[in-house]
């Protein structure tokens, strides 16, 4: 039986991860209930709990929405570590900038402002683009000695976008999408709304265990295996070469198309993707929102030529498509050295970020990739996720809890993830720094049920 805070602990999740936004609104109880395999009175203890965290609201009449601001982003009560002010601090949202950023960006943008400019930046584009883009596109996205085939590369809207798009295209409604046992919790979202069951595959030290990809198609066939190769999010584990090829035989072996999320593989440009090991049966999707910024969003599809069709009609009938600014602006970014110089520093301050995160964490059961903006603590006993993310809240910080990017378990891994890009960095020292002694302290001395 799932305990009502496991289930919270995940609602949480999605909405520190924005697969939950201000104002949605959570279904009925009752349906609640029956999406996620509890009693009725489980689901009312879970709407309870949301509220009583201050992320949900009920409106008499209408029913339970997603707080605009949870009633945490304040500190309150005693502060183990007071923070500089009372503003939350979100180590849930993981965008990473750097002080040159809008210098950079700015310094672009100006030409494409031009009247003559802005006028054929605004006329309506469709998936494929224009060729220069697609250029600078496939030179973008490219490391590890590959390039994808410009011809091959279509663009949406952003990233989420584009995740949506290929899963609709790939994975029909009532069918198995293989994923990571831990996984991006959009694709939990998005597998919800389209009636698509989710097969949690094993994860070693390594990644995802090639193995486990044969035994799930053995007991019922997967359509797709959705894989975070480089820098997966939570646990920010890379595969070695060795991992990527073996994968790849078993997808091609099996027959199962594979979807590679690369949109933190811009920190790890040393490996070639999977979609070089395995390039008929891999759809590699990228996004500016981490190696740019999440403000002008614009994500790619890299996509055999047996399942392009599908894609792009996906992505037009959701109304996925990009558009021409976002495109214009991306190529002379990409041209003009920009994305080079924001990459390479962003490469820089992610090792910065995590001696920070390493020099207040030590001594803690930590796991993460010193080329990453995100740490997976497996924290200490007698704390639970829950209590910890409450506890945090308290203080004014956001992490997300385990639940958030759990599939197919009762119980969550007793651990949060916390995202290291978005505080500046004093910031971010004193949170991580409030965040250890925390975790150091009874949770009963401080969080009351």
């Amino acid at each position: 039986m799932k305990d009502y805070r496991s289930v919270a602990d995940m609602v949480a999740g999605e909405i520190g991860a924005g697969a939950l936004r201000p104002g949605d609104r959570l279904p009925p109880q009752r349906e609640f209930a029956r999406q996620h395999g509890i009693a009725n009175s489980t689901a009312t203890r879970v709407y309870q709990e949301l509220a009583r965290r201050g992320l949900t609201v009920g409106e008499v009449g209408r029913g339970t929405f997603v707080r605009a601001e949870s009633a945490g982003s304040a500190a309150t009560g005693p502060a183990l570590t007071e923070p500089a002010d009372s503003r939350r601090v979100d180590l849930e949202l993981n965008y990473p900038v750097v002080p040159e950023q809008n210098a950079l960006l700015a310094e672009s943008l100006g030409g494409l402002l031009r009247p003559d400019a802005l006028g054929h930046a605004l006329r309506p584009v469709g998936t494929s683009g224009f060729p220069a883009v697609r250029e600078s596109a496939a030179d973008m996205l490219a490391r590890g000695g590959w390039r994808p085939d410009p011809a091959r590369i279509h663009f949406a809207g952003n990233g989420r976008q584009a995740i949506s798009a290929v899963v609709t295209a790939l994975v029909p409604p009532g069918a198995r999408l293989g994923v990571e046992e831990l996984t991006y919790p959009i694709v939990k979202a998005v597998a919800a709304r389209l009636g698509i069951t989710l097969v949690p595959l094993a994860m070693d030290g390594d990644g995802l265990v090639p193995e486990a990809v044969e035994e799930a198609h053995a007991a019922a066939p997967l359509h797709a295996v959705y894989v975070q190769p480089r820098l997966h999010n939570p646990l920010s584990v890379s595969m070695p070469a060795r991992r990527v090829e073996r994968l790849a035989d078993v997808l091609l072996g099996l027959g199962i198309p594979a979807i590679e999320d690369a949109v933190w593989s811009f920190l790890h440009d040393e490996l070639p993707p999977l979609a070089a090991y395995a390039p008929g049966r891999t759809v590699l999707i990228d996004s500016l929102s981490k190696r740019i910024a999440p403000g002008l969003t614009l994500g790619f599809v890299v996509a055999p030529g047996a399942l392009v069709s599908e894609i792009v009609s996906t992505m037009r009938s959701g109304g996925w498509t990009p558009t021409r600014f976002a495109l214009d602006a991306a190529h002379r970014w990409q041209q003009d050295g920009a994305v080079k110089a924001l990459v390479e520093a962003k490469q820089r301050e992610a090792v910065v970020r995590q001696k920070v995160a390493a020099r207040h964490l030590a001594g803690f059961a930590v796991r993460s990739d010193p080329r990453s903006y995100h740490c997976w603590w497996q924290l200490p006993r007698p704390w639970r996720a829950d209590t910890f993310v409450a506890a945090a809240a308290r203080h004014g910080i956001g992490v997300v809890p385990a639940a958030a990017f759990t599939v197919g378990r009762n119980h969550s891994p007793n651990a949060v993830r916390l995202g290291l890009a978005s505080p500046e960095p004093d910031v971010l020292s004193r949170a991580l720094g409030t965040l250890a002694e925390l975790a150091r302290s009874a949770p009963e001395d401080l969080v009351t049920d």
